[in-house]
């Protein structure tokens, strides 16, 4: 990578939503990235990847930690997240807490890390991928306060951080057609096609309508957009979303 070439971390981008932003990203010039779970099947010039467990926070602070004094890192993406869907019945505490390390604690501790270089700086763009969810949904209990939590970070963060350069804001996905959303609606069948109907666009979302307004809001020029929640989302969030 060139000395000027900008440097994105972005996080679970071996698949789905987070491996599309990691192709347009390396496609617009950017250095990336990816921390995840598992390494994606394929790799690519102008892309490093890190296996870590970010529900792991100490081995999260660590790597973080070690790519922050590598690298100068202004843009951030936190998109990995896991749903754990239960009824309330049902909901286990420890997989809130899963999901309170991955979505929440992982958030701080990257930006906890990148910070200094986006304050040297003087520019930083941080985009969390949150959830239609924040609004409420059936069977998401820990997904959706995790989530929703998310939100109230980017409001604090756009806060404290504008005076340095650097933006905060969120994406609140619909229903997008990844390998996490056909786990639970197959694809192809009668309920995802009842999902498609119940939108005002009548259609599933697919990776690519996210991963362009994450290129957006991550644009130099876009520094006027901060403490926002952009639902993309078909129009889901007008009203209730039935699975």
């Amino acid at each position: 990578m060139s000395k000027e070439q900008p440097v994105a971390l972005v996080t679970g981008g071996s698949v789905g939503i987070g491996a599309q932003i990691c192709d347009d990203l390396r496609g617009r010039g950017y250095y990336v990235l990816n921390l995840s779970l598992t390494k994606p099947t394929k790799q690519h010039d102008g892309q490093r990847d890190v296996e870590v467990d970010l529900a792991d926070v100490a081995a999260t602070a660590r790597v973080v930690t070690e790519l922050a004094s590598e690298y100068e890192i202004t843009n951030v993406v936190h998109n990995a997240g896991v749903i754990r869907a239960a009824l309330l019945e049902d909901v286990a505490l420890e997989d809130v807490q899963y999901l309170v390390d991955l979505h929440i604690k992982a958030t701080i501790t990257i930006v906890q890390a990148t910070l200094d270089a986006m304050k040297r700086a003087n520019f930083g763009r941080i985009v969390i991928i949150s959830s239609r969810a924040v609004l409420g949904l059936e069977t998401r209990s820990g997904y959706s306060a995790t989530k929703a939590a998310q939100l109230g970070l980017v409001r604090t963060w756009a806060m404290e951080l504008g005076k340095y350069g650097v933006t905060v804001n969120a994406i609140a996905p619909g229903p997008i057609v990844t390998d996490m959303f056909t786990a639970v609606v197959p694809e192809g069948s009668e309920q995802a096609g009842r999902i498609a109907d119940s939108l005002p666009v009548k259609r599933l979302g697919k990776p690519g309508d996210i991963s362009r307004v994450v290129s957006f809001l991550l644009e130099p020029e876009n520094g006027f957009i901060t403490g926002q929640c952009v639902f993309v989302c078909g129009g889901a969030s007008l009203g209730s979303l039935s699975l």
